[in-house]
């Protein structure tokens, strides 16, 4: 609008400006002459008063001398920094320059866009025939929008419609995805936690897999506390399938194939997390040395009982078969006691 604003009125904007700039920079230099003639002055004033003391009279005349020089310093810097800014002052346009500025004003744009022209410049330039702007926002309508309404000096209206960038919806991670980290910050650090999800086919509000830094940043969003190492004693502690295997005496594939098995009672926090067990006398009662006279493999008690594979570990998990698991020599495994054959009374 400020380019599309009545030539005269844009003439008068650049050569306001420049007068401007002008009348700044007189009124600084006007300021620093006074100081100079201000500096000279208390130079003068030190001297005569070094010059009036008595010499004999030293320990005066030191002082007065030490303030001689301070004012001659003073009187040097202040000369050196009027000269510094009569270098800097804008030169006074001519009348040359002013009918080039006239011409010019015929394509403002040029001039506003120039590289010489500066930011500063150009709010020089805008404030000079601008009087005041009311913008009023639109942000509930259904097209969002801004409307200035620009008054110029001399009482030209013009108003403007800018449309604004419409509300971006913000992005939350559903809930689904944040309840297993809730159950599993409890027993996990967050590097597993990340693990687990990703197993779950998880992603993030941005579809993104999970580490361990997005499940921290998850946790501080929803105020969830992190995992705490707990001071339990060890077997009041659920421990994963490596501690517990050592803690028992086995080997982690052999008490992975116990848990399948539903021998030995474990739990996960959420499918996809870690087996984590509690070493109980339960699971250590069921493990010895060597089996017991009489207690078969699984295979002979199959052929013995005249059932499957199958039906004997669900009796062995119904208590309905004793069973005992070997760790050692090369009879390790489950071994099971054979009910004994009742005698018949006839």
């Amino acid at each position: 609008m400020f380019l599309a604003a009545p030539r005269p009125t844009a003439l008068q904007a650049c050569l306001a400006a420049a007068q401007q700039l002008e009348a700044g920079h007189d009124a600084a230099l006007a300021q620093w002459r006074r100081q100079v003639e201000q500096a000279r002055y208390q130079a003068s004033k030190a001297e005569r008063r070094y010059r009036a003391v008595d010499p004999d009279n030293r320990l005066v005349a030191r002082g007065l001398e030490t303030e001689w020089n301070g004012a001659l310093r003073a009187l040097a810097e202040a000369e050196a920094e009027l000269v510094r800014r009569q270098s800097a002052r804008p030169t006074t346009l001519t009348a040359e320059q002013k009918a080039l500025i006239l011409a010019l004003g015929d394509d403002l744009s040029a001039v506003w866009t120039a590289d010489t022209t500066t930011d500063q410049d150009r709010k020089r330039l805008l404030r000079t025939p601008l009087e005041d702007v009311t913008v009023t926002l639109r942000r509930q309508d259904a097209d969002p929008r801004a409307e200035p309404v620009l008054r110029w000096k001399g009482g030209a209206i013009s108003e403007l419609t800018v449309p604004l960038r419409r509300p971006q919806p913000k992005i939350r991670t559903d809930e689904d995805t944040v309840e297993p980290p809730r159950r599993l910050a409890v027993h996990y650090p967050d590097a597993t936690i990340a693990g687990i999800l990703n197993r779950q086919h998880r992603t993030t509000a941005r579809g993104l897999s999970f580490t361990a830094s997005r499940v921290q940043s998850l946790r501080h969003h929803y105020k969830i506390p992190r995992h705490q190492p707990s001071d339990q004693p060890v077997d009041a502690e659920p421990l994963n399938v490596t501690a517990a295997a050592k803690q028992l005496g086995i080997a982690a594939s052999t008490l992975l194939r116990w848990l399948n098995d539903g021998f030995v009672a474990g739990e996960q926090i959420t499918p996809g997390a870690p087996w984590r067990i509690r070493i109980t006398d339960e699971p250590r009662g069921m493990l010895v040395d060597d089996a017991p006279p009489g207690w078969v493999a699984v295979q002979y008690a199959t052929r013995a009982l005249g059932v499957s594979r199958q039906t004997v570990l669900r009796r062995v998990k119904r208590g309905e078969l004793r069973a005992v698991l070997t760790r050692t020599g090369r009879k390790k495994g489950l071994r099971i006691r054979l009910p004994q054959p009742q005698e018949s009374l006839f």
